[in-house]
């Protein structure tokens, strides 16, 4: 498989790169991590931004491989995360482009990349975060709406959020997978109410969102009714596959950060560190080329990516979490003073065997949709 770039996507980066170098310098200070309506603006101000220069739709109207440029090049330059973007960006956005009806991305598509709407994902429940599809929201039509009545935590970005992509249960007799669908609901609708959670670091970007027969009209939903658990494994191909490709990137500038203060605090000597920061730079180079694998998968696949996404997600958590371990093993008792970089860092990294599905769901994607083993029996 060939994993070079053409002359074409060369000549995007170099265009990108000298964009970033004119429009960074130019950026406000950035707000404090608790205030998120600051937060909203700010990103959303860096959206708009991207939108004015030609650069907003990479996420769904780009092949795969300038997506990975754009992700590539605005992370090595210091460029503002997606923030509270990004589920509208890497989740929502990305579906409703490949599943949306016309008018359904007409009316969505365009606000996401003007950086005016931001949205929410409401997938997990208190009783349904791994089983996903045992979700116990439900949804009954009443003429041209349904009606939503139940609970979704770890709702990403609800507290500023306009709108919500909802897995909502639409037909309780069904089989569990097959009776679900996807529904985007305002956030402003009578019903809703959002209560903020604070994570182990300290931050408050996920919240319980509470829903007290919200009405939210038919036309509001993506595909066809019960058939949204084949919409949402779209939408999970994209987080899975494509939404952490910044993030390897930044990994791999905090290796080389980590290997400086080593050297400059004598933690180098250490030839036990130094062999632990070797194997993890052979990993983040190895997440790397797999990401490419999964770009040029997903050219082939319409843009989409496919199962290969759960590889990297499954490889990368644990890299990730190993990574700022040797962080903690580089501070010393420093690792503890919660003011020095990385160590927030490590606390959320212990997130990421969880979120966008655990890695125990991802050991059994990858055995039975990529090795082919029978699906085990309880």
């Amino acid at each position: 498989m060939d994993l070079s770039y053409t002359p074409e996507e060369e000549e995007f980066r170099a265009r990108l790169r000298e964009w970033l170098g004119k429009a960074l310098p130019s950026l406000p200070e950035k707000p404090s991590p608790d205030d998120w309506p600051a937060r909203r603006a700010y990103d959303m101000g860096w959206q708009r931004m991207l939108y004015d220069a030609g650069y907003a739709d990479v996420h769904w109207d780009a092949s795969p491989t300038v997506r990975l440029i754009f992700l590539e090049e605005t992370e090595k330059a210091g460029a503002p995360y997606v923030g509270a973007g990004f589920v509208g960006l890497l989740h929502a956005g990305p579906t409703i482009a490949a599943e949306g009806t016309a008018e359904q991305r007409a009316r969505w598509l365009p606000p996401i990349l003007r950086g005016e709407e931001v949205w929410c994902q409401g997938f997990s429940e208190p009783d349904a975060g791994s089983d996903l599809a045992s979700l116990r929201t439900r949804a009954w039509r009443d003429g041209d709406e349904y009606v939503v009545r139940g609970s979704k935590i770890w709702t990403s970005h609800a507290e500023v959020a306009d709108w919500c992509e909802l897995l909502v249960r639409t037909d309780a007799d069904a089989p569990k997978h097959r009776g679900i669908s996807w529904l985007a609901m305002p956030m402003s609708a009578a019903g809703v109410t959002v209560r903020p959670l604070r994570t182990l670091a300290g931050s408050a970007e996920f919240a319980e969102v509470f829903l007290d027969d919200v009405r939210v009209p038919v036309g509001n939903r993506v595909g066809d009714e019960n058939d949204g658990w084949r919409v949402t494994m779209v939408t999970l191909s994209f987080e899975r596959g494509t939404a952490f490709v910044g993030e390897v990137v930044a990994c791999r500038r905090v290796l080389g950060e980590l290997a400086a203060e080593a050297r400059r605090n004598g933690r180098w000597d250490d030839a036990v560190l130094r062999r632990r920061l070797g194997r993890l730079n052979a990993e983040f180079r190895a997440l790397w080329r797999l990401t490419q694998w999964n770009v040029s998968e997903g050219e082939v696949s319409g843009g989409v990516p496919g199962v290969g996404g759960s590889v990297f997600k499954l490889r990368y958590s644990h890299a990730r979490q190993e990574l700022y371990d040797a962080a903690a093993d580089v501070l010393g008792v420093d690792a503890l003073d919660l003011d020095r970089a990385w160590v927030l860092d490590r606390l959320s990294s212990l997130s990421y065997t969880i979120a966008a599905g655990t890695s125990q769901i991802q050991q059994n994607i990858v055995a039975e949709r990529i090795l082919g083993l029978p699906k085990g029996r309880g």
